[in-house]
């Protein structure tokens, strides 16, 4: 038996921290939300019982270290699974680039074992595994556009967003999300994002409603050590861009837009001024519809 799914990135329409457990995570208030870019993933049934995993770059671990390998280890541990999977990965989302691209690529890995080994765990049975592994995979195997609270595991599935289309920008630097979270807790957060107010805003279809009020705490951390954040920032919103903001602890920016012409002349002026070479020109999506 083989099964492929897509794992779609995800970008932050906010993103608020509001306080820190003692075990050392951050509480936090954010809508996530699905766009169009995605990796492909592909499982097959290995009668040998080995878990394999192969990619298309060097770049990523194909060991017993990468999510998707956690994922599979851990549903055969605790279902007794005799049978093995190989697993192939096409990568097309950025790496660390703040759009969940592990985490997606391991809620792929659930959503294909559940039914490969058929378990018929739900998706809510699935999310109390995932978050053992990792705080975004649970809202990356519902999907579309949800609010996000606790560490990221408590979720409120929303209306879909708006259409609205997306310039999405990743710098060539890699961000350590520790290390950008350290910094915030030694630093007064001096704007809070309006979360219930960007709720409201995609529940009335109102795009520049929602952009007015988004804002992501993480921004001002990131963007004070790497200023080419703000540099892809500028150059959207001076080739007709909404709003642009950073998604996740960075470095990726996006930019929203109301036509698709626009959303072209902004990818385009990025592409000329050579700022981001991983570059994007998509839209918000519900993978479960």
């Amino acid at each position: 038996m083989k099964i492929t799914r897509k794992a779609y990135a995800k970008i932050n329409l906010g993103l608020d921290v509001i306080g820190k457990r003692d075990d050392g995570y951050h509480l936090v208030k954010m809508i996530m939300q699905n766009v169009d870019i995605y990796d492909t993933l592909t499982f097959e049934d290995n009668a040998g019982g080995e878990i394999t995993l192969k990619a298309n770059s060097e770049t990523i671990p194909t060991d017993g270290s990468n999510l998707i390998c956690k994922v599979a280890n851990q549903l055969k541990e605790e279902f007794g699974i005799k049978a093995g999977v190989n697993i192939t990965l096409e990568k097309r989302i950025p790496v660390a680039a703040g759009m969940a691209g592990g985490s997606t690529d391991g809620a792929a890995a659930y959503l294909a074992l559940n039914e490969l080994w058929n378990l018929g765990l739900s998706k809510e049975e699935l999310c109390k595994r995932a978050v053992k592994l990792g705080a975004d995979i649970p809202y990356c195997i519902i999907g579309g556009t949800a609010l996000s609270e606790g560490i990221g595991e408590e979720l409120t599935v929303l209306k879909d967003a708006p259409e609205f289309y997306l310039v999405v920008a990743k710098p060539a630097i890699a961000v350590s999300t520790g290390w950008v979270y350290t910094e915030l807790d030694s630093n007064v957060i001096e704007k809070h994002p309006d979360i219930d107010g960007i709720r409201k805003a995609i529940e009335d279809g109102d795009v520049r409603g929602m952009c007015d009020k988004i804002h992501n705490v993480l921004e001002p951390v990131t963007t004070g050590k790497y200023s080419v954040i703000k540099d892809i920032e500028r150059v959207l919103e001076d080739n007709g861009a909404v709003r642009a903001f950073m998604t996740g602890s960075g470095p990726t920016v996006f930019a929203v837009y109301e036509r698709k012409e626009d959303a072209r002349k902004g990818y385009e002026a990025v592409k000329e001024s050579g700022l981001a070479p991983e570059l994007f020109l998509t839209k918000p999506i519900n993978p479960g519809k």
